[in-house]
């Protein structure tokens, strides 16, 4: 899948709030190692590995056009490469962090996923993963709609992405059932204000539609956005207005 990172960073400092969230939740430590699943940009990875001094952190991610400006951080204890989280699985490396952003929600089977992710931590090694909820999210409902109806089901010969993200019940479960401690698990919300409805239809556009405009023409593109904006319409009759953006927020260490 290829990212437009211009696109995507349009809505920065909603997508921000989640991280530094993430990130309060780490007991910080020096002389470390860690990688981060899924780091887009590296400006993340960045902020993450300055508040680990003397550690060493790599980030991953499989998209090039995320990581075209990830050597402007990279330092000495910070470095990036081009390769997608299940090749990190297969090298059966172990970390004292496994920090994930916002990626996990791409790769499915997560009962299956999970388990091989917590498997890359080290003895007494923390885990951080955030998604979004995208089975309650309103604007993922609408995609999911939409892309089942004629004629974009046609025109993606049957494709639709479902969501792999579990409940919270389920996650808090396969922590505990990994030998997993102190573990967190909570969903929260990040509000988006926003002024129109081309506003939300752009949020959306930038993540979870592009697996299906890649895959679509110009002109179908087009139709499947006038009718993706008369569904919001439906929804959201006055401006400003609060969209309810669910996340969650997953924390827990290995036993010693």
């Amino acid at each position: 899948m290829e990212w437009k990172p211009e696109q995507y960073n349009r809505y920065k400092d909603v997508r921000y709030k989640p991280f530094y969230d993430l990130l309060a939740l780490l007991e910080l430590r020096e002389r470390i190692k860690g990688i981060d699943l899924g780091c887009g940009t590296g400006e993340q990875t960045a902020i993450l590995q300055k508040t680990l001094p003397n550690s060493n952190l790599l980030g991953i991610d499989s998209s090039p056009q995320m990581l075209a400006k990830s050597s402007r951080y990279q330092t000495r204890g910070l470095r990036f490469e081009l390769a997608n989280i299940q090749d990190a699985i297969a090298r059966r490396d172990r970390y004292d962090l496994v920090f994930s952003n916002a990626a996990l929600q791409w790769i499915d089977s997560h009962e299956l996923l999970l388990p091989k992710v917590i498997d890359l931590l080290a003895p007494g090694g923390q885990l951080a993963i955030q998604m979004p909820v995208q089975n309650e999210n309103l604007l993922n409902k609408i995609l999911l709609s939409l892309v089942a109806e004629e004629p974009f089901r046609s025109f993606l010969d049957g494709f639709k992405k479902e969501t792999p993200v579990l409940s919270i019940d389920k996650y808090a479960q396969l922590l505990f059932d990994n030998h997993m401690q102190d573990i967190q698990v909570s969903v929260k919300v990040y509000p988006i204000i926003a002024s129109s409805e081309s506003e939300l239809y752009d949020f959306i556009a930038g993540s979870a539609l592009l697996p299906y405009t890649q895959r679509l023409s110009d002109e179908v593109i087009k139709e499947l956005k006038d009718e993706f904006l008369a569904r919001i319409r439906q929804h959201f009759k006055k401006y400003p207005a609060i969209y309810v953006f669910k996340r969650l927020l997953l924390y827990a260490k290995k036993g010693s």
